[in-house]
């Protein structure tokens, strides 16, 4: 009897302690708005020809500047951590702002997604590089582009045009590097979580509210 008592503070306790206060995280809180009501993209197109638009979707945000083909390995990396897992998400969209001209490097990417993922919710939008500074600017954010008009960097934008993320001084998040798998899979995979639970548990209110009625 004390064996099995001993085996199971040692072993599953700590199991049920993880579980519960992991589920915690996702269920009691919510991911801080970094910037209120970001400008939307206005008339940019993106590679098919359509606008895109902020309004009434969860947009994960990139930057690809004009060196994108020198960091495919960014997309292929959010590709595999968060899109290829939430992409059936309806109300999910990944946007890549490029600067116009490079519309053949973005297809080359794209192309290079499509043999094992259904790309139909990525979209590479484009536009001149001071109007992606402009845009850029209106984030306040506080890190920079680089010369090429891009980062690495990725951002969360909710349904209502808010910029999404960390705003405590120790653990200060803005953007989730592409660069970094593990950041992908751990930072942003949770943070993203946060978002959907939010939404969800919305629903799920709205539902019960019209049932009552």
């Amino acid at each position: 009897m004390k064996k099995n008592i001993v085996l199971f503070v040692l072993f599953v306790l700590p199991i049920v302690a993880y579980l519960f206060f992991a589920s915690g995280v996702n269920s009691f809180t919510t991911l801080p708005v970094i910037t209120h009501k970001v400008t939307d993209f206005g008339d940019w197109k993106s590679l098919n020809g359509k606008k895109v638009s902020l309004n009434g979707k969860i947009t994960i945000l990139g930057f690809a500047g004009s060196n994108i083909l020198d960091n495919r390995g960014n997309y292929f990396n959010l590709n595999e951590k968060i899109y290829k897992r939430y992409n059936g998400f309806e109300d999910l969209q990944f946007v890549v702002l490029c600067p116009t001209g490079t519309e053949e490097e973005a297809q080359k990417i794209v192309d290079a997604l499509a043999p094992f993922t259904d790309v139909k919710n990525w979209s590479f939008v484009f536009a001149p590089k001071e109007e992606i500074q402009n845009f850029y600017n209106q984030l306040h954010l506080k890190g920079k582009l680089n010369q090429y008009m891009g980062t690495s960097n990725v951002y969360i934008i909710d349904k209502e045009r808010n910029l999404r993320g960390r705003n405590n001084k120790e653990d200060y998040k803005e953007g989730y590097d592409t660069f970094h798998p593990s950041e992908l899979s751990n930072e942003m995979l949770d943070d993203f979580k946060i978002i959907l639970y939010e939404y969800r548990a919305a629903l799920k209110k709205n539902h019960n509210a019209t049932k009552q009625l």
